[in-house]
């Protein structure tokens, strides 16, 4: 199993990230099979071979009928309020003539191209491209096309990761969330292919040293928005993803590009010594002074055995909230509970303890990421009757780990594994083995044990 190193050095889109991981060794038929099994219409998928600042690159395009084209890749729409007064302005416009993709720009004859047109109907209706999806209409498409578990829950992960980040920006709730450029067809079909090669790689680790971004206005649904846009800013805030500012005018990172990295970046520090299996280059659409290109690496590194190595422990900072709660019912203290875990808590405990005067009392102790803290505590604060919680920052140590899936008894299991300094521990999800036990009939025990052997095969 291989380590991916993403370098991002010119910015990061959900297109160019899908081109690299094609290139570097994904799974081109599990795509297809995916793509063609969306259950929207208006788009066509091209895949070929480009050359940017004379290197080849492969290119993955979503291409949207005229109904549906929200001028992703128009660099006069979204950068002409910048090049107006600017000599650049004819040669920008005719560049965004030649790369704004329709239907009829692009012949059948195209190397390595795969096209495939759909035209089923979400809820039987026209999805027309300026529609404004929430994340429940987003959710619904992914869950009716045809792909791993593990690719749906890291597309699931990517939309949620831009949800929360668009609530944050908009002061909404997530659910009251209406996504723009991020709900058109082409970036849902850009995360849907993200997650599936994504996932057909089997990598263990993945390192992104850092995001490059440029600077200046960008022009969205919203308006003329700064650079980074708010949703790209929030992300790499809540996950501290190191960023560069780039002396480069121009949006080099979107919020799906963001967000993919978030949800699957293990490391943002190289190893000190890699060997470099396999490289692929993904091109970007837009013309900027650099070169729009993402480039990914499949490597190996040198692992040791010794008690020493640390390269399986990762290192953050998590929040840890507490408070004592002596009046409250336990239908109560159960609900809170739900909520915080439902919400992102990473672990939620009750403690008994004594209080004042000898009140027999809960402690109450929730873990959480440092961006969840304002949430749990309104949580807290709103369904108990506590008026005081205490709040620590803590230093954690985390084992590297991954999900994968092993078949027993003919049905599919989810798999924790766990990198312990280089040996491996498999750790099958309770809802997995719960699931197989009730359908076969057997011994928990034995489906626990199966699953784990088939692992270790």
């Amino acid at each position: 199993m291989s380590d991916l190193y993403l370098e991002c050095n010119y910015g990061i889109s959900g297109d160019m990230a899908v081109a690299a991981l094609l290139d570097v060794g994904a799974d081109r038929t599990a795509l297809e099979k995916a793509l063609a099994s969306i259950p929207a219409k208006g788009f066509k998928t091209e895949i070929k071979r480009v050359e940017k600042n004379g290197v080849s690159c492969l290119d993955f395009n979503v291409i949207l009928d005229s109904e549906h084209e929200n001028h992703d890749h128009d660099m006069n729409y979204l950068f002409g309020h910048e090049y107006a007064e600017d000599e650049e302005l004819g040669h920008c416009h005719e560049h965004c003539e030649n790369t704004h993709g329709h239907f009829h720009h692009h012949s059948e004859s195209e190397e390595h191209s795969h096209a495939a047109q759909h035209e089923s109907h979400h809820h039987g209706e026209q999805v027309h491209g300026h529609e404004h999806r929430n994340l429940h209409d987003v959710l619904e498409i992914i869950d009716r096309t045809e792909m791993t578990e593990n690719a749906r829950k890291l597309v699931h992960k990517i939309f949620e990761i831009i949800a929360k980040a668009e609530s944050k920006a908009h002061s909404k709730p997530v659910e009251d969330v209406h996504f723009h450029e991020v709900g058109a067809i082409d970036s849902i079909v850009d995360v849907i292919a993200l997650s599936v090669c994504f996932e057909s790689l089997h990598v263990e680790k993945v390192f992104v040293p850092f995001l490059c971004e440029g600077t200046g206005t960008v022009r969205c649904q919203h308006g003329i928005l700064p650079i980074p846009v708010p949703a790209v800013a929030n992300i790499v805030q809540d996950f501290s993803i190191p960023l560069k500012i780039t002396g480069e005018r121009g949006e080099f990172v979107t919020p799906t590009g963001a967000a993919f990295v978030a949800a699957v970046a293990t490391d943002f520090t190289l190893p000190k010594n890699f060997v470099l299996k396999k490289i692929g280059m993904g091109a970007g659409k837009r013309n900027y002074g650099v070169p729009n290109i993402v480039r990914a690496m499949l490597v190996e590194t040198e692992k040791s055995n010794s008690e020493n190595q640390t390269s399986s422990a990762l290192h953050d900072k998590i929040i840890k909230l507490e408070t004592n709660i002596d009046d409250s019912t336990s239908e109560t203290l159960g609900f809170v509970m739900e909520e915080l875990f439902a919400s992102g808590a990473l672990d939620v405990q009750y403690l008994p303890c004594f209080m004042k005067k000898n009140r027999p009392a809960w402690l109450l102790v929730v873990l959480c990421k440092a961006e969840d803290a304002a949430k749990m505590e309104k949580i807290i604060f709103t369904h108990t009757t506590t008026i005081g919680i205490r709040r620590a920052e803590m230093e954690r140590t985390c084992l590297a780990r991954s999900v994968c899936s092993v078949e027993v008894f003919g049905e599919s299991a989810d798999v924790k594994v766990v990198d312990v300094y280089g040996e491996k521990r498999f750790y099958p999800e309770y809802e997995s083995v719960s699931r197989i036990a009730r359908k076969t009939k057997k011994p928990f025990g034995e489906v626990y044990n199966k699953i784990v052997s088939e692992c270790e095969k």
